[in-house]
C-alpha cells in the first residue's frame, strides 16, 4: 500500500486526472443504463408510490458508506481532511442550500449527476443547463453573490466540542470512545437501518437493474475516495485534499478549465470526473441506439430549465454539495452536515414536484 501511496502521490496531477475521467466515465455509463436518479426516485414516489429508485438512492449510499470507512480503518483515505469535516457546523447554510437546490433539480429535470447523462445522450436542454448551473455556482463561491451567501451563513454556525463534525468523532468525545470506535458503531447502526430499509421493498429485490445501480454508484463513490486518498500528499507545497464524487463545484471548474487551459493543461479531478460522466453516459447512449438530439420545447420549457439550473447552482454551494456530493460523498464520511443537506434537499425536492404539479394543472 505505500508503494502504491508513493506511486501516486508523486504522480498526483496525472493520477487524478486519468483516474477521475475513468471513475467519472463508469458513473455516467451507469446513471445513463440504469436511469439511476435521485430526483426522478422523489417524483416516483410522488407520482405513483413506487420506492425502487429510492432503494437504490440508499443502497447507492449504504455501499458508499461501507466502503468509504473500510478505507479510513485501512488508513487509504484520511476524511478528516476532507471538506465534509469541518470542526464547525454550518446548519443553515445546508438546510437553506438544501432547500433550494432541492427545487432547482425538480425544475431543471434533475440534479447535476442527470443533467450529465442527459448531455451525454443528445440533450441540448441539460447541457445548457449544467452551464448555467456552473456559472452561479461560481457567482455564489467568489463572485457578485457570494457576499450575500456568506452573510446568511454566518448567521448561524454551531462550533462543535470534537475535532470534525463526522458522526465518529462527535460519538467518540462524547462518549469518551476511541475515534475509531466511535466511526464503527456509527457505521454499523447506519448500514444496519439502510439495508433493513432496502431489503423491505419486495419490488426492488425483484429488480436487478436497481440493485446493479445502487451498488454501482456507491462503489464509484468508494474508487473515488480511494483514488484521491492515494494520491495525497501532505507533504506537497498545496496538498490537494482527498474527495470523492461531486457535480455542482467541479461543473463551474470544468467550465473554467475550458477557459483557461493553457495554464493547466491537466484537469483536476473533479473536472476529469465531469467530463468522464460525459463521455460515459455518450458511449451507452450512443452504443445503444439512444441517441438524439433535442432542445427546449418552448419558451416554459425553457424558463423553467434555467430557473432550476440557477437555484441549483445557488442551493448546491450553499449545502456544500448535491445529491451525489453530500447525499453519497458526505455521508459517507459520516458528516452531520451532509446528513442535514440530504434531508434538505429531499423536503425541496417535494416542495418543488407539488409546485410544479400545480402550475401544470394551472396552465392545463
Amino acid at each position: 500500500m505505500e508503494y502504491l501511496n508513493e506511486l501516486a502521490s508523486s504522480n498526483a496531477p496525472l493520477v487524478l486526472a486519468i483516474g477521475g475521467l475513468a471513475i467519472g466515465f463508469f458513473f455516467g455509463a451507469i446513471i445513463s443504463r440504469t436511469n439511476y436518479c435521485a430526483m426522478g426516485a422523489l417524483a416516483d414516489i410522488h407520482n405513483f408510490g413506487d420506492t425502487r429508485r429510492l432503494r437504490a438512492w440508499v443502497l447507492a449510499a449504504a455501499v458508499a458508506l461501507a466502503g468509504t470507512q473500510l478505507l479510513a480503518a485501512a488508513g487509504i483515505v484520511d476524511t478528516g481532511k476532507s471538506m465534509y469535516a469541518g470542526a464547525s457546523l454550518n446548519w443553515l447554510g445546508h438546510i437553506v442550500g438544501g432547500l433550494i437546490f432541492g427545487v432547482g433539480m425538480v425544475f431543471a429535470g434533475g440534479c447535476p449527476s442527470r443533467n450529465l447523462a442527459r448531455a451525454g445522450g443528445g440533450d441540448l436542454r441539460a447541457l445548457v443547463t449544467l452551464i448555467i448551473l456552473g456559472l452561479f455556482a461560481y457567482m455564489a463561491i467568489g463572485g457578485i453573490l457570494a457576499p450575500a451567501r456568506t452573510s446568511i451563513e454566518s448567521l448561524a454556525t454551531l462550533p462543535l466540542a470534537a475535532p470534525t463534525q463526522r458522526l465518529g468523532d462527535l460519538l467518540a468525545t462524547r462518549l469518551s470512545f476511541a475515534p475509531g470506535v466511535g466511526a464503527a458503531i456509527a457505521t454499523t447502526a447506519l448500514l444496519i437501518a439502510a439495508l433493513l430499509y432496502v431489503s423491505a421493498g419486495a419490488a426492488f429485490r425483484r429488480s436487478p437493474v436497481h440493485i446493479l445501480s445502487g451498488l454501482g454508484v456507491g462503489l464509484c463513490i468508494v474508487a473515488g475516495w480511494a483514488l484521491t486518498g492515494l494520491a495525497y500528499d501532505d507533504m506537497a507545497s498545496k496538498p490537494l485534499a482527498p474527495i470523492s464524487l461531486t457535480f455542482v463545484r467541479p461543473t463551474g471548474d470544468s467550465l473554467e478549465w475550458l477557459q483557461r487551459y493553457t495554464a493547466s493543461p491537466l484537469p483536476g479531478f473533479g473536472v476529469a470526473s465531469v467530463f468522464g460522466a460525459l463521455l460515459g453516459a455518450f458511449a451507452v447512449s450512443f452504443s445503444r441506439g439512444h441517441f438524439r438530439l433535442s432542445t427546449f420545447s418552448d419558451v416554459g420549457d425553457t424558463l423553467r430549465h434555467l430557473g432550476g439550473a440557477i437555484l441549483m447552482g445557488l442551493g448546491g454551494v450553499m449545502a456544500m454539495g448535491c445529491t451525489v456530493g453530500q447525499s453519497l460523498t458526505g455521508v459517507s464520511t459520516l458528516s452531520i452536515g451532509s446528513f442535514i443537506a440530504t434531508a434538505a434537499i429531499v423536503v425541496g425536492g417535494r416542495t418543488g414536484l407539488i409546485a410544479l404539479e400545480r402550475r401544470i394543472l394551472a396552465t392545463a
